[in-house]
């Protein structure tokens, strides 16, 4: 993003240290997360499910490509889950990946190479905050950063929203200078760790965080090979792979949607919005769906008044 906007690196690190600086304050004011932390369920779950729905029909799509690959997996999906949902997805991975690679649809393995860390010194311009900084924030909140306190929401769990995006941007100031944009509540991975799939109980889902984190440890220090292995898979199945396990938190985005029948309409037009894929002012879907819903509903209540 930097470089195709002309800034160089060390812009782009004070850019990041700027966007850390704003989620931090962000955090702080305590009108702001109050407002957050009143949109309804049912809007949080239309936007969610709107976001999600694009993965699960990429899935489908997926079949033409390589049918021979795609039906067996999905078949198996289906079975596995009734009997072991939390590992349904993963059999689907690594079964897929065997398939593929013993089928001769996978090209050449790389050599596996260690990542390194790179401290590098930071620019700060007027430039780079207004043109890379403020729009970063401005993204960040409304296509993660939001999108996963709705995720959080429709899974059952309603955290203060202050110091999760607090702590965001602590995080996100002190990765910067390694040259990471930032640190966000990530809406798709939450998703997948905080649905129904991953355990009944909601209170025993935290147990899948350690297992992400050390996941995402491995990708860090081998990403390199990581993604070269990625990019010689069909391409069929990681899009299926990436539908198949946000279809559990679809269903339950979509369910709590359309539970409350006085909300049904402002839900379904946060999915609309959402799905289309809108971008306006250089600010995505997610955060006008979330908008227009929000703001059918609040006419719808003015009405009832």
């Amino acid at each position: 993003i930097a470089a195709s906007s002309g800034f160089t690196m060390a812009q782009a690190v004070g850019a990041f240290i700027v966007t850390g600086i704003l989620l931090i304050a962000t955090g702080l004011f305590k009108p702001l997360t109050r407002l957050i932390a009143q949109i309804p369920a049912s809007v949080a779950s239309g936007m969610l499910a709107g976001i999600l729905v694009g993965f699960a029909i990429s899935a489908v799509k997926a079949i033409p490509a390589d049918p021979w690959l795609i039906l067996p997996l999905i078949a198996a999906f289906f079975v596995i889950r009734l009997f072991n949902p939390a590992v349904s997805v993963l059999v689907v991975l690594i079964g897929g990946g065997l398939a593929a690679f013993l089928t001769g649809r996978v090209g050449g393995l790389p050599a596996p190479e260690l990542s390194t860390l790179t401290l590098i010194a930071p620019q700060f311009t007027v430039s780079a905050i207004i043109g890379l900084a403020l729009p970063l924030y401005l993204v960040t909140m409304a296509s993660q950063n939001l999108s996963g306190l709705a995720v959080l929401k429709a899974a059952g769990y309603h955290p203060e929203p202050g110091p999760l995006i607090g702590v965001t941007g602590l995080f996100s100031l002190l990765s910067a200078p390694f040259g990471a944009s930032t640190t966000n509540l990530a809406a798709i991975s939450a998703a997948i760790c905080t649905g129904p799939d991953v355990h009944p109980d909601p209170a025993e889902r935290w147990k899948t965080g350690p297992f992400y984190a050390l996941a995402y440890l491995v990708f860090a220090i081998f990403g390199a090979s990581l993604v070269a292995i990625f990019a010689v898979l069909p391409q069929s199945l990681i899009v299926l792979v990436a539908g198949l396990a946000l279809m559990a938190p679809l269903a339950n985005a979509l369910s709590i949607a359309l539970h409350d029948a006085g909300e049904r309409m402002p839900a379904t037009l946060t999915f609309a919005v959402t799905a289309s894929g809108l971008t306006l002012f250089g600010v995505g879907a997610a955060f006008w769906g979330l908008v227009a819903g929000m703001a059918v509903l609040f006419l719808e209540k003015l009405k009832k008044r």
